[in-house]
């Protein structure tokens, strides 16, 4: 490695701490957890309270709903399946889910369901690991029957409701025509929960059960599941949506006979894992360990070059900036790194304090998880707060100035 860097400045964490409790004061957010680490140095910080009127405090093994964040754990998931020669990237899926055989794609993505032709080609994992299969919960097609078709099939996993068996859950997306063909198109979560199914097909096992032997346990991540046992029940703070207009905290999940209290039917590599920051880091650094973590091999290492590269074509990555740049107001300016990988985003330009390559994702629960290659630096910040309101972005915006500012080599 030759000479080593520095980690972070003492004047940066600082800095870093005085303005994430800021945040904590304003009330806006209850409390949160973060972690940086650089070169082997490594920062916790919790702050606030587990409820706004006080209760228990937030501490560093507090476990959160981790949301979209879930995605890279995911796809690595299949990553695993590709270094085992399992699957290829260019297989069609039909033989381990017919149910996405013999695609009918609408005519026009915002037309009638029954106005289709065929598919061109068959799905194949790289469309699935791409987020461009065709089908996805699409900001520009909101309030059109393809989108409605998939929130009232109930396979968009929302407050208030379950989603069905992985088979039902099948069977229901299959009932619903392509918005674009195969390729054509990054659309988002829907094929990151395809991939779980796909995982569960090909192993003959649960998805959860093969992410924790080949994931979650070999990088000690202890607290990382789709749910939270009895045992551990007490470190999980509610969740809250605030209200748009009054700001007010609405409790959408309670930790005690709440939705992740017991195992769920479907198991969502799209968004269902529950966390801490030291395993999310454990996992974030073995990617940029280039599948390494100590002595023991997890991924090797082009697949997590594949993953954590943007894969998108030029035509894909027009619909990429749809979400990020033309609808900066549906995720308060989260998403503005250019390109996508496998299950997370990848930073092609340089739009904010970030290096190019950074890669990561955020989560609509108010969680956010990035590694920098170039700087060698892993960071998380978790928050039990929905981005209903723009605070908890604002919160995580800061997090991500203040951790690049805390580097002075």
């Amino acid at each position: 490695m030759g000479q080593r860097n520095r980690g972070f400045s003492e004047i940066g964490l600082r800095k870093m701490s005085d303005v994430l409790s800021r945040h904590v004061e304003s009330g806006k957010i209850p409390g949160l957890v973060a972690l940086v680490s650089r070169n082997g140095e490594t920062h916790a910080l919790a702050l606030g309270t587990m409820r706004p009127e006080g209760g228990a405090p937030m501490r560093r093994d507090t476990i959160f709903r981790m949301a979209s964040t879930s995605k890279m754990v995911g796809a690595a998931a299949v990553m695993v399946l590709l270094d085992d020669c399992k699957i290829h990237l260019d297989d069609p899926v039909d033989t381990w889910l017919p149910e996405l055989a013999n695609r009918q794609v609408l005519k026009r993505a915002d037309g009638p369901l029954d106005e289709t032709v065929p598919a061109r080609r068959p799905v194949t994992v790289r469309d699935l690991l791409s987020s461009t299969f065709g089908l996805g919960v699409d900001l520009t097609l909101m309030g059109s029957p393809v989108q409605n078709a998939i929130f009232e099939n109930g396979l968009f996993d929302m407050p208030g409701m379950e989603l069905p068996d992985p088979d039902e859950w099948m069977r229901r997306l299959g009932t619903i025509p392509l918005s674009y063909q195969p390729g054509e198109r990054w659309q988002y979560h829907v094929s990151n929960e395809v991939l779980g199914v796909l995982v569960a097909r090909v192993t003959g096992q649960t998805f959860e059960t093969f992410l924790r032997e080949r994931i979650l346990d070999p990088l000690g991540m202890k607290d990382t599941g789709f749910y939270v046992p009895e045992s551990k029940i007490d470190r999980l703070p509610p969740a809250f949506n605030p209200d748009p207009q009054t700001g007010e905290f609405n409790v959408w999940d309670e930790a005690v006979g709440g939705r992740y209290s017991k195992p769920p039917v479907f198991q969502a590599g799209g968004g269902g894992l529950l966390s801490t920051v030291d395993d999310y880091h454990a996992f974030l650094q073995m990617l940029l360990n280039q599948g390494m973590h100590g002595t023991e091999r997890i991924l090797s290492r082009p697949a997590v070059k594949l993953m954590t590269t943007n894969c998108l074509t030029p035509e894909q990555q027009v619909f990429r900036d749809d979400l990020a740049k033309n609808n900066v107001h549906l995720s308060h300016g989260q998403g503005i790194q250019g390109g996508w990988g496998f299950g997370m985003a990848v930073r092609t330009y340089l739009g904010d304090y970030a290096s190019i390559g950074q890669f990561g994702w955020d989560g609509g629960t108010g969680t956010s998880a990035y590694a920098d290659p170039d700087k060698q630096l892993t960071g998380i910040l978790l928050t039990q707060v929905g981005m209903s309101t723009p605070d908890a972005m604002r919160v995580i915006q800061d997090f991500w100035t203040t951790v690049y500012q805390s580097i002075e080599d």
